[in-house]
């Protein structure tokens, strides 16, 4: 039996998924989870063999759990989307997943790609890998992005500056610094342009 953490914040998809792989007679689910943080916490108690990742959730993304997990537990994360942009296919590979596809492939399409992952292959989307290879990327240091990230949601310099264990000055620098490499005015425009891109 294939062991498999579902994690998706919408609870009619998770619920929906949960119940078509439970039909596949090599596939055991062995937990549903509601966001990032559930995952990660469910995932290093139970060690699935695989974990199915909504790559948009609360608390920590699909790419977040996967870097976590990647560093904790003897699993294999997928990641699906509904906003399949080249730049997230490409942090999500760097975060170490084994695969990535849109929600919108069918339940035994995904049964197919939990099989094939848990047999030590990878799957990315044939159209998204060639989407990513023609994709720019960014011009956007790992920190700058990390600011972006962490502000995404409108927090103040102060909020960002404690989330990542830097100074609100630095802060103030690297949000200035994005500004003038995107020739944007304002940090909500950064953020906009990075997620349309797929940077963060």
């Amino acid at each position: 039996m294939i062991r498999v953490l579902l994690a998706d914040d919408e609870g009619m998809i998770r619920s929906a998924l949960a119940a078509l792989l439970r039909l596949e007679a090599d596939i055991e689910i062995v937990a549903e989870c509601a966001d990032g943080a559930e995952a990660v916490a469910a995932a290093e108690r139970l060690t699935p063999d695989v974990c199915l990742l909504d790559l948009e959730m609360p608390q920590l993304d699909g790419v977040q759990v996967t870097e976590r997990l990647n560093r904790t537990v003897a699993t294999r994360c997928v990641i699906v989307t509904r906003h399949a942009r080249p730049g997230v296919l490409r942090r999500a590979l760097a975060a170490g997943a084994a695969g990535f596809l849109p929600k919108s492939r069918g339940a035994d399409e995904v049964a197919s790609v939990i099989r094939r992952v848990a047999a030590g292959g990878r799957y990315i989307d044939p159209e998204l890998a060639a989407d990513a290879l023609s994709d720019e990327r960014s011009p956007l240091t790992d920190r700058e992005l990390d600011v972006l990230r962490a502000g995404r949601h409108g927090e103040t310099t102060r909020q960002i500056a404690r989330t990542l264990s830097l100074a609100p000055g630095t802060v103030r620098n690297h949000v200035s610094t994005v500004l003038g490499k995107l020739t944007v005015d304002t940090r909500q425009a950064a953020v906009l342009l990075a997620e349309e891109r797929g940077w963060i």
